[in-house]
């Protein structure tokens, strides 16, 4: 959120050409986390990096890609939502171009809540095709993970054979974003694409509440006429580097502290297990299986991934709205 006027049209734009560049440049790594933080009991991936590396071995390179198509689409109305949104509850919320720290927060609260309309949609329907190259592992491991007779078992004699020929282990086929939309509406309503809203709601609103404020703050550091909660002029914003660097800090921050809530959110919104998975009926229950079956730091999975997707995520939207790209377009089109 840039701390100068700007029009509403050009906030728009401003986000929705953040959203689309930050998400194809972290996506790979957004993928990590989603499929880090799904797993259960036998560990497919040990890290981000060697999800990353196992995924371009299985997959390919675009493997690391899969449900971007969704997020593009859907990116550029949620980040403009909660840039454009949290910008206008500020300007309402300030008084003499002041604004207290719980209006920031305010602001931010608001800001989280009107996006999940568009953030949950998004969301369940990204994680279905970002893990479902993990279940294929699962539910289909290769050749080196599959069970080595034993010496004894190797010299038994062969059993008789069968007059049916066996079926090939073989992973599931891979969803597409239309086929899965058209299963959830045909089989649940459009409640099925809002599967896990309140855990959506539970997780945005506590970042934008932590995001905005710091970022505010931050951005304000060492300028000339403008303090915590001053929405200052043009004259009065902060150089590009400062702004990108609040953006990536405040960013890293939010993110690694409502890490639990995201991995509740993910766990919720995935809709096929592998074997042995448990499945959840609701925020409770899905909390207390966690923390029975793997412990308190299964809360924290991803955490390193989030920090590391959300934080120039956040940056490059900073740098967008400095940059004025959505001023510039609109004065090419008036």
């Amino acid at each position: 959120m840039a701390e100068w006027k700007v029009s509403l049209p050009a906030k728009l734009i401003n986000g929705g050409v953040a959203g689309l560049v930050g998400v194809t440049c972290v996506f790979p790594i957004d993928l990590a986390k989603t499929r880090l933080q799904n797993q259960q009991g036998a560990q497919v991936y040990k890290g981000m990096l060697d999800c990353l590396a196992k995924t371009v071995r299985s997959e390919g390179y675009f493997g690391c890609y899969r449900g971007a198509a969704v997020n593009l689409t859907l990116v550029t109305p949620e980040k403009a939502i909660k840039l454009a949104a949290n910008d206008v509850f500020r300007q309402k919320l300030s008084k003499d171009g002041h604004l207290p720290l719980w209006g920031e927060v305010l602001a931010g609260c608001g800001a989280g809540t009107c996006q999940v309309v568009v953030t949950t949609p998004m969301e369940m329907l990204k994680i279905q095709l970002q893990d479902a190259g993990r279940l294929a592992v699962c539910l289909c491991p290769p050749a080196a993970q599959r069970s080595v007779p034993s010496p004894a078992q190797a010299a038994a004699p062969d059993p008789a054979p069968s007059l049916v020929a066996p079926r090939p282990a073989q992973p599931p086929p891979r969803p597409s974003a239309t086929g899965i939309t058209m299963e959830l509406l045909k089989t649940r309503g459009l409640a099925g694409l809002y599967r896990g809203a309140g855990a959506t709601l539970m997780r945005d609103v506590p970042f934008s509440m932590i995001y905005f404020p710091l970022f505010a703050n931050l951005n304000a550091l060492g300028r000339r006429g403008a303090g915590p909660g001053c929405q200052g002029d043009a004259q009065d914003r902060a150089p590009f580097l400062q702004s990108f660097t609040a953006g990536c800090t405040a960013g890293s921050v939010a993110a690694v502290a409502v890490t639990p809530l995201d991995v509740i959110k993910t766990r919720l919104q995935t809709l096929q297990k592998g074997e042995g998975e448990d499945s959840y009926r609701g925020i409770v229950d899905c909390t207390r299986r966690i923390m029975r079956r793997e412990g308190p730091s299964a809360f924290l999975k991803g955490a390193t991934c989030r920090a590391l997707v959300i934080a120039p995520l956040f940056g490059i939207a900073q740098g967008v709205y400095f940059l004025g790209i959505g001023e510039t377009v609109l004065g090419f089109l008036g």
